[in-house]
């Protein structure tokens, strides 16, 4: 039987070539190439994992033209050398044992190139600093480096590296490319005023602006020929007040669309003005979901002939098939929700949408790019395993065992569905009655919809593998007494953290309620509200409650740069985002203030550095000052198995996020 998604899973044939489907993998960077640029076997696995599940085409992201002369991630492939067409073959061929078009996004990132990587300033349109020049400069103290503007002889050199690359990749074996003229990189530099100061023919009318673009996909087209697809990056709108907005944009895409096959229609900008318009093309989870589609289908009413690729928070198959059914764009590209699920397109052929495992657009992976790291998933542990489990199939393992999964939480259910799959003899307990741990408060926030699926999929995953044969019970607390009697051979213990509580005078006689338990409760909770701790439960639930009509302030002891660090340290682009948002509602935030004593009707703190005192008014004290891991509980729980084979993970291990407890826990599972 086939699938209900007619529109999504539509072959279509451009230039002769045919796509299976209209699902497209955004360009990703895993930072899993070699240091000289060139694809290897651990960036092929990794890559494995989309075409194996079921997407058209994948896109390697940031492949650069010329790895000397444009540079901004420390893993990044270079399409400048020869030598690098095997590996490149190697990879246009796992592609192809899946019926899937593996391909790159070629780009020069101009002016915004790390010129401590490249080791002297960047090439860009015109002599600006770029923001991130700033910032590495003044971490050197040194006096910042202005682009070098491309003279003629440069920009036809360039030209032709974009030509080159490209005939690299087809002579590899790939058949479509994806050159990135968007988010402020070289091409978008020489088509936008923001970055475009020249009075040259490359300078100041629209048309002089896109002759760049024009001539790098010509010279792609005449070293390429007639059988071969290029797809063109934009950004519909800069978004910066005095960059390229979408009426121009419209007028650009008249110039160029006749030297495309594809328009990869994205939004903002990358690296300039501190990467404040970034959350125009990756969006956080506050943000709506298919947040750039209006762009796409503003384009085809513009130009119904011009094909278009479509991309922002479209997080399902029957989202895409909306999109494509509406005739808003041709094809669908996805970059972290096929992250956290590569196996999405082949489930929704199937008809088994709950199977679809949610992105919560956390950030774990954009954060791993920047340290730089391999990037993985959060919730999708597959991810940062795929060397050791090439085919993405979880091992049987040789000694079937009976397991205890303690804890019915992100880690408990992760545990129990590997183990469960590895073959062995499950029973995941829960002391409480309902699934999920702290999701369950991560996910109350209305604006946590990427949360509440996550929540929803656990649900569901849970009540599947009890059909299949695991035991689950529930109001079950665990003792070691009920594990000795069980004599289980392994043991999980996700048994999660305690809420901590401010010990100070005053706290014994006016209660003090955990932040999530005022969301969920809110008519327990005052007018006038003090929140301890402007982490991002504390940030949360202030928003929270501000939008239910609450006055709050925020109490936080350590500095604002050092809060900020730290909350950006596990919610990643989404904690200046949080921030953002205190701003935008005029939720104040106190930093630097001890919580000293508790009142009837106010609270006391002390400056850490002038050591003043300080009296807020208030009429409810909620805590967000973090978790205290159950570590006494696990400690007990511990030698009711054979010490190898117990494993503490999570929260009960260190407070941490769900990316830590569904990675600990599916790697824990995969050595019993």
């Amino acid at each position: 039987m086939n699938s209900k998604y007619s529109h999504v899973f539509t072959p279509i044939r451009v230039r002769g070539i045919t796509f299976k489907n209209r699902i497209v993998l955004a360009p990703l960077s895993p930072n899993l190439c070699s240091e000289e640029g060139d694809i290897t076997p651990e960036l092929i696995d990794w890559m494995r994992m989309f075409a194996r599940g079921g997407a058209a085409v994948i896109y390697h992201g940031n492949a650069t033209i010329d790895i000397t002369e444009s540079r901004d991630e420390a893993y990044q492939i270079d399409m400048n050398k020869g030598c690098h067409i095997r590996n490149l073959a190697r990879y246009a061929d796992m592609g192809r044992q899946y019926d899937c078009h593996a391909s790159l996004e070629l780009n020069h990132s101009g002016e915004s190139s790390d010129a401590g990587m490249l080791g002297h300033a960047p090439y860009g349109a015109s002599p600006n600093i770029s923001w991130n020049e700033q910032q590495r400069a003044a971490l050197l103290s040194q006096e910042p480096l202005p682009a070098i503007e491309m003279d003629q002889a440069m920009i036809d050199e360039t030209v032709t590296k974009f030509g080159m690359a490209a005939q690299r990749m087809k002579r590899a074996g790939m058949d479509i490319c994806l050159v990135h003229g968007g988010h402020g990189n070289l091409i978008s530099q020489f088509a936008s005023r923001l970055y475009n100061r020249r009075t040259d023919k490359y300078g100041g009318s629209l048309e002089n602006r896109a002759r760049f673009a024009i001539e790098v996909c010509d010279k792609i087209r005449e070293l390429c020929g007639e059988r071969f697809v290029i797809e063109f990056r934009i950004s519909a709108d800069e978004i910066a007040e005095e960059g390229m907005h979408f009426d121009e944009t419209l007028q650009f895409i008249g110039l160029i669309k006749d030297h495309i096959d594809i328009l990869h229609v994205s939004a903002g900008l990358r690296m300039d003005y501190g990467m404040k318009y970034l959350r125009n093309w990756c969006q956080n989870f506050l943000m709506p979901r298919g947040f750039n589609v209006h762009y796409a289908a503003d384009i085809k009413k513009a130009y119904p002939d011009l094909l278009v690729t479509t991309v922002g928070s479209i997080t399902s198959i029957e989202m895409a098939e909306e999109i494509l059914a509406n005739g808003w764009a041709d094809f669908v590209a996805m970059g972290r929700p096929l992250m956290a699920d590569p196996d999405m397109p082949n489930k929704y052929a199937h008809n088994l949408p709950e199977e679809h495992r949610p992105c919560l657009r956390c950030d774990t992976c954009t954060k791993h790019l920047f340290i730089p790291k391999p990037i993985w998933c959060a919730v999708n542990p597959m991810s940062a395993m795929v060397n050791e489990l090439r085919d993405g199939v979880i091992p049987k393992a040789p000694v079937k065992k009976r397991a205890a999964v303690i804890g019915a939480g992100p880690g408990g259910v992760q545990a129990m569905m590997t183990l469960a799959d590895r073959g062995h003899d499950v029973t995941l307990y829960e002391a409480g009655d309902t699934v999920g741990g702290s999701v369950i408060e991560a996910a109350r926030p209305p604006m946590k919809i990427d949360c509440a699926d996550y929540l929803k999929w656990l649900r569901c995953q849970v009540v599947k593998y009890e059909k299949a044969g695991v035991r689950v019970l529930m109001h079950t607390k665990v003792t070691k007494e009920i594990l000795d009697q069980e004599e289980y051979d392994a043991v999980i213990i996700a048994i999660g953290a305690d809420p901590r509580y401010p010990d100070v005078p005053g706290a014994d006689k006016y209660p003090v309620i955990w932040a999530p338990k005022g969301e969920e409760h809110p008519e327990n909770v005052g007018q006038e509200v003090v929140i301890i701790g402007a982490g991002s439960v504390g940030v949360e639930a202030a928003i929270d409650l501000k939008e239910l009509g609450r006055d709050v302030t925020i109490i936080e002891m350590s500095d604002e740069k050092t809060n900020y660090d730290r909350m950006h340290a596990s919610a990643g682009a989404n904690a200046k985002e949080l921030m953002a948002v205190l701003r935008e509602k005029e939720i104040p935030v106190h930093y630097e203030n001890l919580l000293a004593e508790i009142g009837d009707g106010f609270i006391l703190c002390t400056n850490t550095v002038t050591k003043e005192t300080k009296r807020y008014e208030c009429d409810t004290v909620l805590s967000a000052m973090g978790m205290i891991p159950r570590v006494d509980e696990a400690d007990s729980l511990r030698r009711s198995a054979p010490e190898t084979d117990v494993y503490v993970i999570g929260d009960a291990k260190e407070a941490g996020t769900i990316s830590e407890a569904v990675n600990q826990a599916f790697q824990a599972a995969l050595h019993i």
